[in-house]
């Protein structure tokens, strides 16, 4: 008998953790304005372990059966709000359903937020090879580690995790924005809509999403839809000295009526003859509307469009030389044309967005999201073509003098009359005059170009030009449809789903944009020569199906072809939550299709190599990633997050000379990304800290390079315009991160972040060249260059900063900022650094090869350390019903010089030419920079209402 009691109690010892009732906390947090439901909200019970987060219905749950007992307070935080503390009674076998709970606006901290989001223009509207960094509208977030890249560390290139934006993601209501040529987002499409983009969802890295799979630097997803925007309106005037001068917005929300309608509309124009940087004008408009139509509890269909069509003035990279003569302003590309400044680069986007989502609430734990995207447009960048070509009795006849007309081409700078190396033959009055008249002027002579097209001995011959301004166009028309499933399982387990379908069909052409002053142009390359050129008077045709063609204003000439894309993916993804471990586990799959179709038929490349269509590319990739945050207490978190998936290469890499054939990328192989992370989170309502290490490998990866040398072996004279294909690249970056601010006092708040890593070429990439001068692919040694530990440019790999904030009670604020940079290194020379640096011109190995002077000639440059001090500053009234306020940055406060990047010249990339550079004060080919801005100045004005 004993021992069945004993037995008895043994088994109900062990089975009274089952049976017993576990505590509930749970509820949807709302916003008190627009009734509209909150997401990312961090929920915990004060002084324990337990917390979570809202999700993207607001909803979140606390539950176990060791939730501490009796009277607790339960904390209800999110930025740009005030936090909320609710007195709960927790018992066990009961739940508490807290529902709605309302969380109010944070006057102090929104109307800040508003102004530093308004700081991410000039990001936004970067040109393609220089937007390195995530813009600091998506990235921000309650990280300190984020904002402080965002905010302060952008203006230096900085890229988090030393990653390219083509390995982030960015969707607009669920819609992938990432272009399919580049994997970039084509950050002008949506310029300018900063009030219309304040609702947005980022997860770091391969974190968990509702969306996406996503990439390894992270996904955004900004939430345009008319229902989620806080009802009344907003205008505002901006003046700064950065990318524009001015600008001017304003906007209206009418929140979700009581019959189902909710509307929102936004203008805006920004404008600048210049900007920091000499002749860059900026002129764009914008426009964003949003209309919702609320059918029921269960479907809400929402219309979402948006124009930004823009213009903008290019600069370009000079070398030290020009920077020494003219300053970090200087930029050759404009000239003065009847007293007004014209830039002859200018970058034209117009691209419309319209877009079209329902929201099906198939049952209170499923939702269905459905969208339809439809992009179409143009985008423009306008260059001077100085080829201009006769055509005399049927034959086209090149035409002399028809030099590059830029104020820093090289034989107009001091350096290229003194590269003699002897002193007495070195060429000093002409090295003066040239001097004087580059720091004179030094921008193009507008009306040269007029009387070259327009002077008698032109009009003789047929009038037709000898320079005029080119724009390469790329048109896309872009159809993307999507669906977007989302069930909760379980109070514990959530699971996401996506299937996705994206074709574009991408025009690219060359068109003639203006003819300064001329009647026609004659669509030949006299520049080609080579064994592939199929020629009539020894001119190679652009087209040989129009051969000798004159070419108008509007005129398609030089190529023409298609690209199309077509895009099929999925995937799939559990989040599971429980009370000391919240992990998931998600999975892709997609397949890609790629095709180029040639319009005309090159000279160059004749038959199908260039007219039809090219061979279809297809993709298959697939990916996994999964992770965990593991809490140790309420304030201690372990979160690790894993991932290894495949990605195709995009279209611009997959051609190795798409503007004149068909050729396919030899070698060309998906992409292999592996990436690892582990963080320690540190939270209490004081401090608040990230330390991070992480690891990102991508193996596959392909780029093609264009330049002319004048150090190619193997051919004809060793100068030609060619292609650089590099092939099977390996990168690695590894480094850590860290974020942590201290609320010392109710207004006073410290912070402090770091960013150290390491981000290299892992092996030595397979290279060839090719050009339209040789008729096979060209090599150099063992096919490969020697690339293997060689930093991979992109901006400082080190980042320090430390900082404070004061917030006024009176709801002023001020912050300053200092940010310390280093670790930046130079984009090297592929073709010096392959065996092409060590041969002679016919191939054979050079005699006086030093392998210990060729070691220090191919040294990556590092740039210099520097320091960048920021201050901003607001102040908000409110008065009766209308909130006013100002918000004001200066960057760069003790107006440093500094590096942002650069590259090396490839036109001299054997070692006998670098070697004789390397002896010269100013190289005649020396390595082309990007320089930061001086100080600085953003100021924002707005009413509220």
């Amino acid at each position: 008998m004993k021992r069945l009691i004993v037995t008895f109690c043994m088994v109900l010892i062990s089975i009274a953790p089952l049976l017993a009732q576990e505590a509930i906390v749970k509820g949807r947090v709302v916003d008190t304005n627009s009734s509209e439901v909150i997401p990312d909200v961090d929920v915990r019970i004060q002084s324990s372990i337990y917390s979570t987060q809202t999700d993207a219905d607001g909803l979140f749950l606390i539950s176990g059966t060791e939730l501490p007992q009796g009277e607790q307070v339960l904390l209800v935080l999110k930025e740009g709000y005030v936090t909320q503390q609710i007195p709960i009674t927790v018992q066990n076998n009961e739940t508490i359903n807290l529902d709605p709970i309302l969380l109010e606006i944070d006057l102090t901290e929104v109307e800040a937020q508003i102004g530093i989001i308004s700081l991410s223009d000039n990001e936004l509207d970067q040109d393609e090879g220089t937007s390195y960094n995530v813009s600091g509208l998506l990235q921000a977030s309650r990280d300190v580690f984020l904002n402080a890249a965002s905010f302060d560390f952008s203006a230096t290139f900085f890229r988090p995790r030393g990653l390219d934006n083509a390995n982030g993601k960015v969707l607009i209501n669920g819609i992938e924005m990432n272009k399919q040529f580049n994997g970039r987002p084509q950050w002008g499409n949506w310029g300018g809509l900063n009030d219309a983009q304040r609702n947005r969802e980022f997860s770091l890295g391969l974190k968990a999403n509702d969306y996406a799979f996503g990439d390894i630097a992270g996904t955004s997803n900004i939430i345009m839809r008319a229902s989620q925007y806080r009802q009344g309106g907003r205008v505002s005037f901006a003046s700064a000295n950065r990318s524009y001068q001015g600008r001017i917005m304003g906007s209206y929300s009418s929140g979700l009526s009581q019959d189902g309608w909710a509307y929102t509309v936004l203008l805006s124009r920004r404008f600048g003859e210049e900007g920091y940087i000499d002749g860059t004008l900026y002129d764009a408009n914008s426009f964003f509307g949003a209309v919702e139509k609320k059918i029921n509890d269960n479907h809400s269909v929402n219309f979402s469009a948006f124009y930004t069509p823009n213009r903008r003035g290019r600069s370009t990279a000079i070398t030290q030389e020009a920077r020494d003569l003219k300053g970090i302003r200087y930029n050759p590309n404009w000239g003065y044309q009847d007293g007004e400044i014209r830039n002859s680069r200018i970058r034209e986007i117009e691209e419309p967005v319209f877009m079209l989502n329902h929201y099906w609430n198939i049952g209170e734990q499923t939702k269905l999201n459905t969208n339809i995207g439809f992009q179409t447009g143009k985008i423009g960048n306008t260059r001077i073509d100085n080829g201009g070509t006769r055509l005399i009795d049927g034959v086209p006849i090149p035409v002399g003098g028809a030099r590059n007309p830029f104020g820093n081409y090289y034989q107009r700078l001091p350096s290229y009359f003194l590269q003699d190396p002897n002193p007495t033959a070195a060429d000093y009055q002409n090295a003066y005059l040239a001097q004087q008249e580059f720091q004179a002027d030094g921008q193009l002579d507008w009306n040269a170009l007029y009387f070259g097209n327009t002077n008698a001995t032109n009009v003789a011959n047929g009038g037709n030009s000898t320079y005029i301004i080119q724009e390469d166009r790329n048109d896309d028309t872009q159809i993307t449809v999507n669906t977007i499933l989302s069930t909760k399982l379980s109070e514990n387990i959530t699971l996401n789903g996506n299937l996705s379908y994206r074709t574009l069909n991408s025009e690219n052409f060359a068109s003639v944009k203006d003819l300064l002053g001329g009647t026609g142009y004659l669509d030949v390359d006299f520049f080609a020569e080579g064994e592939n050129t199929n020629v009539i008077g020894d001119i190679s045709q652009s087209d040989l199906q129009n051969p000798n063609r004159i070419v108008r204003e509007g005129d398609r000439y030089k190529y023409n072809y298609d690209l199309d894309a077509d895009v099929i993916s999925g995937f799939a993804q559990g989040q599971f939550k429980y009370r000391t471990v919240d992990f998931y586990v998600a999975a892709q799959a997609s397949e890609t299709k790629y095709q180029r179709t040639g319009l005309f038929e090159n000279g160059n490349y004749p038959g199908s190599r260039s007219l039809g269509e090219s061979e279809a590319l297809n993709f298959t990739n697939y990916g996994v990633k999964g992770g965990a945050v593991y809490k140790l207490s309420g304030r201690h978190l372990i979160d690790v997050n894993l991932g290894y998936f495949t990605k195709a290469p995009t279209l611009r890499n997959s051609f190795s000379n798409a503007r004149q054939n068909n050729d396919i990328v030899i070698g060309l192989e998906n992409e292999t990304v592996q990436s690892a992370d582990i963080s320690y989170i540190f939270r209490s309502p004081i401090v608040k800290a990230r330390l991070t290490g992480f690891y990102n490998n991508i193996q596959d990866q392909t780029d093609i390079n264009f330049f002319f040398t004048e150090s190619a072996q193997g051919f004809e004279d060793g100068n030609a315009f060619v292609q650089e294909i590099l092939t099977n690249i390996e990168t690695r970056g590894v480094g850590g991160e860290l974020g942590i601010e201290a609320q010392v006092t109710p207004t006073i708040k410290l912070k402090a972040a770091a960013s150290v890593g390491q981000y290299i070429y892992a092996n030595n990439p397979d290279q060839y060249l090719t050009s339209d001068d040789f008729a096979d692919q060209l090599t150099f040694g063992d096919g490969t260059t020697k690339l293997k530990n060689i930093h991979v440019a992109g901006g400082p790999e080190r980042a320090y900063q430390l900082g404070f904030e004061y917030r006024d009670p009176g709801f002023w604020w001020v912050g300053a900022t200092t940010n310390y940079f280093s670790n930046a290194y130079i984009d090297v020379s592929s073709l010096r650094r392959s065996n092409a640096f060590s041969l002679d011109v016919d191939g054979q190995p050079l005699n006086d090869y030093d392998e210990d002077i060729a070691r220090e000639l191919l040294k990556q440059e590092q740039f210099d350390d520097y320091f960048l001090v920021n201050v901003v500053g607001g102040k908000s009234w409110k008065i009766k019903d209308y909130y006013v306020g100002f918000f004001a940055t200066i960057n760069n406060v003790l107006d440093q010089n500094y590096k942002t990047g650069g590259f090396e010249d490839s036109r001299n990339a054997d070692y006998t030419s670098v070697l004789e550079e390397s002896k010269r004060e100013n190289p005649v080919f020396g390595s082309r920079y990007y320089f930061g801005n001086g100080t600085s100045y953003y100021i924002n004005v707005y009413v509220r209402f």
